[in-house]
Order: C-alpha cells, then sequence, then structure tokens
C-alpha cells in the first residue's frame, strides 16, 4: 500500500512541475475546494447536519444575528445591528434594513422570529437540541425588533446566536421544509448555492447583494465548487494535477510532502478540536475493568501522549489535560487532575485493581489507525490488549448511543466551535445519550455553570467538574487537533483556530 501511495505522489508531483495550471490564478476567478475524507454532507439544512464539513457549507450560505470575530472572539453586529439585556432572560436585537435573501425574499423580524420558534420546538427535530433547546420564544416588537426570551439565564447564548443558530427565509422555509433546504438552500449569506449533487458537488456563486456592510466580507471569488472526495490520496493527486486549489483534509505526512513541491503550500494549523479517550465508567455496556477507577487511572499513566502529539498528531498540536478548550470560558486548567506517563505505576494500579496480567478490551475509533495503535501499543506495555474497531464517525456514534457498547474509545469534539466550555463538557456529562460517566454531582454543577448569569458562579462549578471528571478519569483528555491544509501558493489563505475556513475570503494574489 505505501508503495502505490508514493507512486501516486510522486506522478501528481510530476504533473504539477510540468503544467502551469499550478502556477497561476483562475483566469475565471474560481475556486475549487475538496473536503469529505470523514465522510460527505448528508444533508445540507444547518439544523439537520453534524458533520464539521456541513458547518463550513452553512457559514457561506447563512448568516446569524451576530457574528464572532475568529481572531479575538469580539462579538460583533451582523444581521442584528445592535442588543440590550431587558432582563436576565430577554434579549432585545435591533435587525439590519436593507439584507435580502438569495430568492429576493427581504430579511425582517419575520424571518427571525419564525426561525428561532421553528428550531426551538422539539416536534420540529433539530438534531443538535442543545443549540436550540434554550429558546423559549422569539417575538416580534416591530418590523426590524425582535424579542428573544430563553427558558432561563442562558449566559452562552451569544455562542449560539454567532455560532450554529442561522436565520432562514420565513416564507421559503415554511413552504419547502428541510428537504427543500436541503435540495436548494437559501440565505443571506456571501455565497449562493447554484446547485448540489448530494455527497458529490455544491456549486456557488457570488452574491453580488452582499454590499450591506457585513463583518464577514464580501467573496473574493466569482464562482466556487466544492467536491466531495473521500479518498486523501486522490485529493492530493487533484491538488498536484490542478484540479482542486485547496484541501483541508490532508494527513502530517502528507504536509510534508505537498511543502516540498514547487507552487503549492502545506501548514498544520491547530484547532480547539479536543481529542480524548473516553470510558464506560458507568458500566452501560458491563465491561468491568473500566467501571474500576484505578484501572482507568492506570490506563491515563499507560498512554505516552505527548510522544503520540510530536510523531503523529505535530503541527500546533498539544497534551490537553481538561475535558474542554483551555481558551473556552471556564475551561481551568488548574482544576484539572494530571496524569504523567509512568507505565511503572500504571502495572501497579492495575495489580492494586485486580488485573496484574493485564486483561483484553474492545477499542474504537474513527479516527486514523495510526493514532490507535499508538495507544494500543503503550497498553499493551502494561498487559492491557487492545482490539481495534475502526468505525465511520455516525456509525460509531450511533453504536454508542443505541447500544452503549464501547467500553473504550478515541473520540474528539469541536464544540461547535464555540468559545464556552459549556459546549463540549455539558454536552458530554448532562446525562445525554453519549454520557457514558452518568455522574450526579458533575451534571448538577455543569447545570449551575450554564444557567447562571455571574461569571464568578460559573467558574466555580465548572471548575468542580473538571477536578471530578480528571479525577475519575471518565475522560483521558488527549491533544487539541489540527487542522492540515494544502493549497496553491498563490491563493490568499487564514487559518483560524476555531477550526473554520472562511472559503468566501480566500481570494488569488
Amino acid at each position: 500500500m505505501k508503495l502505490k501511495l508514493g507512486i501516486s505522489f510522486v506522478a501528481a508531483s510530476a504533473i504539477a512541475l510540468m503544467s502551469s495550471v499550478a502556477q497561476s490564478a483562475p483566469d475565471d476567478n474560481s475556486l475549487v475546494i475538496a473536503w469529505g475524507s470523514t465522510g460527505p454532507i448528508e444533508h445540507v439544512d444547518n439544523y439537520v447536519n453534524t458533520n464539521r464539513t456541513g458547518i463550513w457549507f452553512s457559514r457561506m450560505v447563512w448568516d446569524q444575528l451576530i457574528y464572532r470575530e475568529p481572531k479575538t472572539f469580539e462579538y460583533k453586529p451582523l444581521l442584528a445591528k445592535s442588543w440590550k439585556a431587558l432582563s436576565d432572560t430577554v434579549w432585545r436585537f435591533e435587525l439590519r434594513q436593507g439584507v435580502k435573501f438569495h430568492n429576493g425574499e427581504a430579511f425582517d423580524a419575520d424571518d427571525v422570529v419564525y426561525t428561532l420558534n421553528w428550531i426551538s420546538n422539539p416536534k420540529n427535530g433539530v438534531k443538535v437540541q442543545r443549540n436550540v433547546n434554550w429558546i423559549k420564544e422569539a417575538r416580534k416588537v416591530g418590523p426590524f425588533t425582535v424579542d428573544v426570551e430563553m427558558k432561563r439565564p442562558f449566559p452562552q447564548a451569544f455562542e449560539f446566536l454567532s455560532g450554529p443558530i442561522t436565520i432562514y427565509p420565513n416564507e421559503y422555509y415554511a413552504k419547502v421544509g428541510p428537504d427543500g433546504m436541503h435540495k436548494a438552500p437559501v440565505g443571506t449569506g456571501p455565497m449562493k448555492v447554484v446547485s448540489i449533487k448530494t455527497a458529490e458537488e455544491y456549486v456557488f456563486e457570488k452574491n453580488k447583494g452582499y454590499t450591506w456592510g457585513s463583518p464577514k466580507g464580501e467573496a473574493q471569488v466569482d464562482k466556487m465548487v466544492v467536491r466531495e472526495i473521500a479518498d486523501v490520496q486522490t485529493q492530493i493527486a487533484e491538488l498536484l494535477a490542478g484540479g482542486i486549489d485547496i484541501t483541508a483534509d490532508i494527513s502530517a505526512d502528507h504536509v510534508t510532502q505537498i511543502g516540498g513541491v514547487s507552487g503549492f503550500t502545506a501548514l498544520q494549523a491547530g484547532t480547539m478540536r479536543t481529542g480524548y479517550i473516553g470510558f464506560d465508567a458507568a458500566g452501560r455496556g458491563n465491561h468491568e475493568p473500566v467501571t474500576k477507577l484505578k484501572v482507568r487511572q492506570a490506563m491515563a499513566h499507560a498512554i505516552d501522549r505527548k510522544s503520540l502529539v510530536k510523531n503523529l498528531i505535530r503541527g500546533d498540536a498539544g497534551v490537553i489535560h481538561t475535558p474542554c478548550f483551555p481558551t473556552q470560558f471556564g475551561c481551568d486548567v488548574n482544576a484539572a487532575v494530571k496524569y504523567e506517563f509512568d507505565q511503572g505505576k500504571a502495572k501497579k494500579l492495575l495489580a492494586e485493581a485486580g488485573y496484574p496480567n493485564g486483561f483484553d478490551i474492545d477499542f474504537y475509533t474513527f479516527r486514523p489507525a495510526d493514532w490507535a495503535e499508538a495507544i494500543m501499543g503503550d497498553l499493551a506495555k502494561v498487559g492491557i490488549k487492545a482490539k481495534l474497531t475502526k468505525m465511520p464517525y455516525f456509525a460509531l456514534r450511533d453504536k454508542q448511543r443505541k447500544e452503549g457498547t464501547t467500553p473504550m474509545f478515541l473520540m474528539d469534539w469541536g464544540s461547535y466551535s464555540m468559545n464556552d466550555m459549556s459546549a463540549i463538557t455539558s454536552h458530554f456529562f448532562k446525562k445525554g445519550p453519549d454520557d457514558f460517566a452518568l455522574d450526579d454531582d458533575v451534571a448538577k454543577w455543569l447545570e449551575a455553570g450554564d444557567t447562571n448569569s455571574d461569571a464568578s458562579v460559573r467558574k466555580a462549578n465548572y471548575a468542580k467538574a473538571i477536578k471530578k471528571i480528571t479525577g475519575q478519569v471518565y475522560w483521558l483528555p488527549m491533544f487539541n487537533h489540527v487542522r492540515n491544509y494544502g493549497y496553491r501558493k498563490e491563493l490568499k489563505f487564514i487559518p483560524y483556530q476555531d477550526e473554520i475556513p472562511r472559503f468566501w475570503q480566500y481570494g488569488w494574489k
């Protein structure tokens, strides 16, 4: 297999060196993107999608009420031009005038009220309920004024209103619904959808009406094509041969390879995506060893996370000790219990737990097998024999939720790019379908942190949750992920820590 991939790369490199297409910007001011290695977007409606690339799609097509500046995390006006708190649970938004949806429908308060009330109704089946279930009601105050009432104080509301909550045209969506929005998306964003071939190709054109002063900026290309290409080697071959202009799916090894080819640039950019090993501490799948604290502590000490980061993840990745990303609000690094690499201590703990000779365990992931194999190698040295099952993300997620039969799993979470630890820690430790700890205290502390307007109270409760999650090793936090990009050197590309490429901003030099 390695020989075959090497020949593929060499051949594509030769094509790139001989071809002028890799040396100049396209005449039609277009941009061709490849993604898809983690699976295609199954449904582009923002409230049905859970795929990371679906988030990228949504930011091009739709807008939010609020814009969060990706470098400073500062909130700026977007579809809302201003806002003020009327109480602990009500915000009033004054909306921009003169904005139109791609189908010509004028944007006003009716669109905001319809969208927020539709998504917050559980009967409508928004995929990620946590993104919307804090909304009690949106009310129209005037043609361009809306009050948004929360069910309880919800201090992280602006992270959601600047992130996963996008505004839809009320008349169009009422008529076509989620399936119609999937077939022909309509938003106010900088790119208009021309055509969709599900799981194959998406064609966009510049929204020439996007001139009302959006902080997102106008599109820098006239046309954009996204190709879903599952095989990374095919993506690389297409990049070097001129079939695409940029990919965000490559591995660390590919960064080194592409970076050595004239006319191309490759880089590794750190993200807030947090990788972790989860354990079935609550015994949902009846695998006894991982229900014992000393076993989980032993496994934490047995794994050399620094070596994994240095040799396989690379770039701006680093070891993380918290069940959240350190920049997120409330993610107190000092509250975490840390586990240094010490296989002697791991063996001692296993013996104390009643497993002096180790045990067998099933290990699940959707991430690269070499990552899992490095972890398995460390565990084998202390007697733990892990059997790897690699599955697509959605299949693994559904297995966890429906069966609960995954005693150990290497997973990660991007927090929907929200800079608040409630977007990750509260998702996994508040008795939901992804909670394998089912700890009453942790759930209580997280709820208190999620629903109090006093920042100091929030931080104190989150710190208690972090201390217990790490002390009980419900998770072993591993590292922050990097996103690996390869692109033509003429492209004006900027990576962002929130793992959302702003493709519409990337023009040609």
